[in-house]
């Protein structure tokens, strides 16, 4: 299944699951659970997301390399160029979160890509090498424990608990670091696609953003010194005087590899593909107002590129947009 959707598509569904179900349906899902945990973890703040709440936006375009076209028949990998709205971020719903905090990895990277034929594609992607669980149910289970959990709690505690049933909840944080820039971070696609061709062969994938300049981390203790807007200031300041650039990766599924569980990484060998080159050239003026209107949705697609079985890839659609209509006057 693909999806092909525009911004008025998707804020009309979002708006809708506030305002258009009952309310103890919206009360029961998963996606209602798990954003109200996030407020419980990290409170409640108009205007911004649940998770992911401090960010900045920034402009730039899309060039496919050229054998991308043999992967997928969508129009984004045929050319021409094609521009981009790019939103960088930390994790946690804290607005004013230091970006150096441990807790504000991993940074996340959001890319709407306005497609030639009109409408556009979401891909969303952040530093770690794999996701902590497999489902929405047990992401909202690891933040209902982790609220749960308190200094003065008997051990084990909640969470302590979840990561004994749920181990990649435990190793998981340890893969993303905090880079010295945004533009000097790797961002991978925790969640697998499928890319389709002409001819209708169908191809898993998950996405790697990788950047030209390299990746450089800084110790924990360093990030831990930097000033509390280093990375987000810093990606403005640098792209005010030169462009940053991305290669954009498509590493490819072989036989056996999970497809349908973002908590298990495939193996460093498997082949990858070069889809293009991402290049941010400018920070959007008043990245406070354009935030507002923005909303990225894993499942909104060109035709070419689909979902696969990762349920964590819904999951991921229904909490945006419930925290979208939130976060709306």
């Amino acid at each position: 299944m693909h999806r092909r959707t525009t911004f008025g598509a998707v804020a009309g569904l979002a708006l809708a699951l506030a305002a258009g179900l009952p309310a103890a349906a919206q009360d029961a899902s998963t996606a209602e659970q798990t954003v109200d945990v996030m407020n419980t973890l990290w409170g409640k703040h108009p205007g911004f997301r649940a998770n992911h709440a401090k960010g900045t936006v920034v402009e730039g375009s899309f060039t496919p390399s050229r054998e991308a076209a043999t992967y997928s028949k969508a129009s984004l990998f045929a050319g021409p160029t094609v521009p981009v709205t790019v939103r960088f971020s930390d994790a946690t719903g804290l607005p004013l979160i230091a970006d150096g905090a441990k807790s504000a990895n991993p940074h996340g990277l959001a890319v709407k890509f306005k497609l030639a034929e009109g409408g556009e594609m979401d891909v969303v992607v952040n530093a770690l090498k794999y996701f902590p669980v497999a489902t929405g149910e047990e992401f909202r289970d690891l933040l209902t424990a982790a609220s749960r959990s308190k200094p003065d709690s008997p051990k084990p505690t909640p969470v302590e608990r979840f990561i004994a049933a749920h181990p990649a909840a435990g190793t998981a944080g340890s893969t993303a670091g905090t880079p010295s820039s945004l533009a000097r971070q790797t961002f991978n696609g925790v969640n697998a696609f499928v890319l389709v061709d002409t001819a209708g062969k169908r191809q898993a994938f998950r996405w790697r953003f990788v950047p030209v300049a390299g990746e450089d981390l800084l110790t924990p203790e360093d990030a831990e010194k930097q000033a509390p807007g280093f990375l987000m200031d810093e990606i403005r300041a640098r792209l005010a005087r030169t462009p940053v650039a991305y290669r954009v990766l498509a590493q490819l599924a072989q036989a056996g590899d999970a497809t349908n569980d973002a908590t298990k990484p495939w193996p460093d060998d498997r082949p990858t593909v070069e889809m293009g080159t991402l290049t941010l050239t400018k920070p959007v003026a008043d990245s406070a107002e354009a935030e507002k209107a923005l909303l990225f949705l894993p499942n909104a697609l060109a035709d070419g590129v689909e979902v696969s079985d990762d349920p964590l890839i819904d999951a991921r659609v229904q909490a945006y947009a419930v925290s979208f209509s939130r976060r709306q006057p």
